[in-house]
């Protein structure tokens, strides 16, 4: 069943785009990533333009994350000092970045800038992901020898020294809010460019860098990621004129089901299995991308017709 999707200007199948709604929903329910940094991709794939698969995707999160958002704040998850900061930050970098997007877009060169960011910082994560998941799971019920010094102890001492530090009650930590403000930003411009909440780039920072609560990290990530998202969604609309609401609504709902499911399978998996799923994703992703970056259409029919 095809509809057509007025802003991409084009027919999808019903079916298939309610598949990749499902497809991310279970993975966030599964691995509590927003997703992303699979859908823009996804959409790409069957031939929605990028500007409309970056800004429609960033609609699609911010429908998504409202619900993980109400449960936290009910939960009381949610750092909102912090929250805040993060959100000052990604609006001042996703407005910059719609306007780069704008750019880019005029120029022609979108859809190559998008592809290159996604195979250059999904290859790092996934890699980097992969390789702790599989040494998590080769030491599981082992214990763990901590080494004194090293690079993790410099960047405690870095973080402890920089400017502007003030107290966050909720998250246990002092931190210096110009870095929470240049990661906010950081992430507002991946929001307009990618269409990504920036939640898989946020989330290892805060728990790692920031070394905040697991469980606050989740709720602030969210909180961050529901008005990151829905204002760079407004934004993309109003000055680029590409969000198509059809084509969010249908992944919204697709969604809302994966989301279920993969809640409920994720309860009964150790984390370590359920980073190595995400990192295995993320690396697939990357790979796909690459190769469509190597080998063109024309170059892929080539092939074919020599091998007959």
């Amino acid at each position: 069943m095809d509809i057509f999707l007025p802003i991409a200007h084009m027919d999808v199948n019903l079916w298939l785009i309610l598949f990749f709604g499902g497809i991310v929903g279970f993975l966030s329910g599964l691995v509590g990533v927003g997703g992303g940094f699979l859908i823009t991709p996804l959409l790409i794939f069957v031939g929605v333009p990028p500007i409309v698969a970056v800004a429609t995707g960033a609609a699609q999160i911010a429908g998504t994350s409202a619900g993980g958002s109400y449960a936290h704040w009910r939960l009381g998850n949610i750092d909102f000092k912090m929250g805040i900061f993060l959100l000052c930050g990604s609006w001042i970098g996703g407005g910059g970045g719609v306007y780069l997007a704008k750019l880019l877009q005029e120029s022609g060169q979108f859809g190559n800038i998008v592809t290159f960011l996604y195979v250059g910082l999904l290859g790092f994560i996934g890699s980097s992901m992969l390789v702790e998941s599989i040494s998590a799971i080769q030491h599981a019920g082992k214990p763990v020898k901590k080494k004194e010094g090293g690079l993790g102890a410099r960047l405690a001492i870095w973080l402890e020294n920089l400017p502007g530090q003030m107290d966050f009650p909720a998250s246990q930590l002092r931190a210096s809010v110009i870095l929470i403000f240049i990661l906010g930003a950081a992430v507002g411009v991946l929001t307009s460019l990618m269409g990504v909440g920036g939640g898989f780039v946020m989330v290892p920072v805060m728990i790692y860098m920031l070394k905040m609560p697991t469980k606050v990290v989740v709720g602030t990530s969210l909180f961050q990621l529901l008005f990151t998202t829905a204002a760079v969604a407004v934004m993309q609309a109003g000055v680029n004129h590409a969000v198509d609401p059809f084509l969010a609504l249908i992944l919204i709902f697709g969604s809302a089901f994966g989301t279920q499911w993969g809640t409920k399978i994720g309860m009964r998996l150790p984390g370590e299995k359920l980073r190595l799923i995400l990192a295995l994703v993320v690396v697939a992703v990357a790979v796909k991308m690459l190769i469509g970056l190597l080998i063109t259409p024309h170059e892929v029919y080539s092939m074919t017709r020599s091998a007959v």
